[in-house]
């Protein structure tokens, strides 16, 4: 059977770029074991703003000004809710903190996204003794039901395998590739840390970093936003929250760990003060790399391989950016943003 593509991989990058092959008439077929679980258990919250040092996320209104239609034209597609707009309010530490904050106002990228004035309130069950600043424009995309509702409409339609993508079993021709009954013109990396896996890319400098969420219930804590401080408190409903995230170099399992539900419950001992009940814990591994910017491209030597990978902890963000980016780099001749773009690394790597 021809196809145009190949897609391995369908967590955030996959589905995005899934997304650009049926609006440009594409054929395809997604490969999809459930070895890589990072969409499905992220916090899935897009914040224009790094917090720690109340500074930009990268170029994130032009993200945020492709990634919010992009979201809302698929709860259209499937007439169900992914995207649920709130405040962030960031609780100070300190005196010092409140003066960063207002220093951030003269940074241009990031002073439209926060609130000049402190917000003083009182509220119930959470440790803020110097106060909160708001942010605005942001929101929580569920990417556990949309990645679940998507892998259910293309496996409606035929479009995806629920099985191990085998490199080894790619044969090449002159301008396609052949796996198992297929021929595509292209196949699309998506994989996530499954990466390291991958023998055509895994020279590049990905790195996994484990992270860890716990589910809380808390009936007497009341807060319709997110709560910001050593770690984040989002609400769910029904007086569920979630609570993360924890971030391990070392471990490279995606199993919920003993260790990781104590470092977050330590450090909720500092952000809430009303008793509350631990109702699940989930875990996945982030692939990143250390400039903070995904891996996009198309492989210098088999150029019917590409990959897109490496979105990191923004990924609700980032990934309807990159994946149209690179949709139009291989269909439109569209220069890739060098900063993606895994050329950079062809002087670092072997």
């Amino acid at each position: 059977m021809k196809v145009d593509y190949i897609i391995v991989g369908l967590g955030l990058a996959g589905l995005a770029f899934v997304e650009a092959l049926i609006a440009a008439n594409k054929t395809f077929i997604v490969f999809e074991d459930d070895s890589q679980t990072s969409s499905l258990v992220a916090g899935g919250v897009y914040n224009p703003v790094i917090l720690k040092r109340f500074s930009p996320v990268w170029n994130a209104k032009e993200q945020l000004a492709v990634a919010l239609p992009f979201y809302e034209s698929l709860e259209k597609k499937f007439n169900l809710k992914f995207d649920e707009k709130f405040l962030i309010k960031k609780v100070f530490k300190s005196i010092a903190d409140q003066n960063n904050w207002f220093a951030a106002f003269d940074k241009p990228t990031v002073a439209p996204f926060l609130d000049a004035k402190l917000d003083k309130e009182n509220y119930s069950g959470v440790i803020a003794d110097y106060h909160f600043g708001n942010v605005n424009e942001a929101g929580r995309i569920d990417t556990h039901k949309l990645v679940a509702t998507y892998r259910k409409y293309l496996q409606e339609n035929n479009w995806i395998r629920f099985e191990k993508f085998n490199h080894k079993n790619i044969v090449f021709k002159t301008n396609s590739v052949e796996y198992q009954d297929l021929e595509a013109t292209k196949i699309v990396f998506a994989e996530g840390f499954g990466l390291k896996e991958n023998p055509y890319f895994n020279h590049l400098p990905l790195e996994e970093v484990k992270g860890e969420i716990i589910t809380i219930h808390a009936p007497e804590l009341e807060i319709d936003f997110l709560l910001k401080s050593t770690l984040f408190v989002l609400p769910l409903g029904d007086h569920l929250y979630k609570v993360g995230a924890t971030f391990n170099h070392a471990d490279k399992t995606s199993q919920p760990s003993k260790e990781g539900k104590e470092e977050l419950v330590e450090k909720l001992k500092k952000v809430i003060s009303v008793p509350y009940k631990i109702v699940a814990q989930t875990a996945g591994i982030r692939p990143a790399v250390k400039d903070r910017r995904p891996m996009v491209g198309i492989h210098e030597q088999y150029l019917q391989l590409c990959v897109l990978n490496g979105l990191g902890t923004r990924g609700v963000m980032i990934a309807p950016t990159v994946a149209k980016n690179l949709f139009n780099h291989i269909e439109n001749n569209e220069l890739l943003d060098t900063e993606i773009d895994i050329k950079r690394f062809q002087n670092t790597v072997s």
